[in-house]
């Protein structure tokens, strides 16, 4: 039984789970760099170590370190969040070693979906359609040349062991690959410890939808329904929404495959398969065995909580409910609040926040870890917080979403809550006709100084109004002071007359 987690990570989803283990009344132990010694989950955990100052590498990802606060505090479990460690094989396997509860997939697991040649096969097995490449690794540049002229150009060679958009080298004509190949060679050896790489056509321009699935100990498997994220930038999402624009049917039928892939993984916890759409077909991209930054929309339309359902998983329970109890309900946005200025490249940013205005309504909530007077670090991710956002229709759910982005106030610093504003109101995102390439840099440029424009504008016409309002007000003022000293003038002859 779990008792006591410590939560391997920082920021609003360490913060996220010290709530669901509230809510399970499991004690919590935060780990902390210095630097973050004044964040929100230091601040909320029953208990917390410090990881001292360094660098990500002897912090967050410091595997002995938090492996001896863990055992140091007592605890039996350990939540790894996302990113950091959440998808190392190695960590999960001194989790277990140390006779404690890994909260995700087991290391036999992480260590086979770690290979993507070997995942992309296990999904072929089960009927996902994959990118066309290489199903073995490519040992030598006359290889490469062979596999490309088969493709055709432009083709992607990817690290076998990769991860988190490093290891990735797209190649436009024959002239490049030799050079692109020896270099992402020698990346995937300095990030990954090996130099295996494998190639794949390029598809340009797709749109990205993912899946969301569950599993338990017990054999239950189930879906719990898909997710668009198109909207991306340098490969990072910032706009997620559920359900994308698949059909039902096409939903019910990849749901059904990932589950039979989940069961051929003898997966348990909760994950999530990516693919990318182009001209009406879904390819296969990987699977990411851990919590999805984007989880919260999927628990909106869905009434699930994910995060309770990994503890309850990882505490050996049944789920509570099979594929016919999950009814889709509504639709949902997510957009990432990231501290950076939009006006300069996304730079980030870091300060003081001097104020904190969080929106108010039914079906709006805003999962971050800051606070006024908080000092956001620049060390880290730019993500500040997520506002998530659902509507009984897509329709509704937009307008919802304008009026709480406008009503998200956060003072101090900079960030991307006016770009948010800017591409939800263009035809592209009114009428979903988005590709993970919409948002480059030139339109970045180009959304934020018509919105400026529209900003400027709109106050111009504000301005205006109040001051033809204060002038209506005054010129009324103006007629009954006329008025009034006309009765007195009048009420003063009539005293003359008597």
């Amino acid at each position: 039984m779990l008792n006591k987690i410590l939560i391997a990570n920082r920021g609003e989803i360490a913060v996220r789970v010290i709530r669901a283990c509230r809510l399970l009344k499991i004690k919590t132990v935060a780990i902390y760099s210095e630097i973050d010694s004044s964040s929100l989950h230091v601040k909320m955990a029953d208990e917390a170590f410090c990881l001292g100052n360094g660098s990500v590498q002897e912090t967050y990802l410091n595997i002995d370190k938090i492996i001896s606060f863990a055992l140091k505090s007592k605890a039996n479990g350990i939540h790894p969040g996302y990113g950091f460690l959440s998808e190392n094989a190695n960590f999960a396997k001194e989790v277990e070693k140390q006779g404690m509860i890994f909260i995700g997939p087991t290391s036999s697991v992480l260590y086979k979906i770690g290979n993507k040649l070997e995942a992309k096969k296990m999904a072929e097995d089960v009927g996902i359609q994959v990118i066309p490449g290489s199903s073995n690794i490519i040992e030598s540049v006359s290889e490469a040349e062979k596999l490309a002229e088969i493709l055709g150009y432009p083709i992607i060679i990817k690290a076998v062991f990769g991860g988190g958009g490093i290891g990735i080298e797209i190649v436009e004509r024959p002239e490049d690959l030799e050079k692109s190949l020896t270099g992402c060679q020698s990346i995937a050896k300095k990030y990954f410890g090996n130099n295996a790489v494998f190639l794949e056509s390029y598809i340009r321009e797709p749109r990205h939808i993912e899946m969301q699935f569950m599993s338990d100990n017990h054999g239950a498997i189930v879906q719990l329904g898909d997710r668009e994220c198109s909207i991306q930038r340098s490969h990072q999402k910032i706009i997620e929404e559920a359900p994308s624009f698949i059909s039902s049917e096409k939903r019910n039928d990849l749901g059904e495959k990932i589950c039979m892939l989940a069961k051929n993984l003898s997966y348990n916890n909760i994950g999530t398969v990516e693919f990318l759409w182009k001209d009406d077909e879904l390819f296969f991209n990987e699977i990411n065995p851990r919590i999805q930054v984007e989880h919260p929309i999927t628990e909106m339309i869905t009434g699930i909580d994910l995060v309770i359902q990994q503890l309850r998983i990882a505490n050996n329970e049944e789920l509570q409910f099979d594929q016919s109890d999950i009814k889709f309900e509504g639709h949902a946005f997510e957009f990432r609040i990231n501290a950076e200025d939009p006006l300069k490249g996304l730079y980030p940013q870091m300060g003081r926040i001097s104020n904190l205005s969080i929106p108010e309504n039914n079906n709006v909530r805003f999962d971050t870890f800051i606070y006024p007077n908080y000092q956001v670090p620049n060390q880290y991710d730019s993500l500040i917080g997520k506002l998530i956002v659902k509507g009984r229709n897509r329709e509704e759910t937009i307008q919802k979403s304008l009026i709480a982005l406008k009503e998200l106030s956060i003072s101090g610093i900079k960030t991307n809550i006016d770009l948010h504003k800017a591409i939800i109101q263009t035809h592209e995102f009114l009428n979903r006709e988005i590709t993970s390439d919409f948002l480059n840099e030139n339109k970045i440029n180009q959304l934020m100084n018509q919105y400026q424009k529209l900003k400027l504008i709109a106050m111009l016409k504000a301005k205006t109004a109040h001051n033809s309002k204060q002038k209506n007000k005054e010129q009324k003022l103006s007629k009954i002071k006329k008025e009034k000293s006309k009765w007195r003038e009048q009420s003063r002859l009539e005293q003359q007359r008597r």
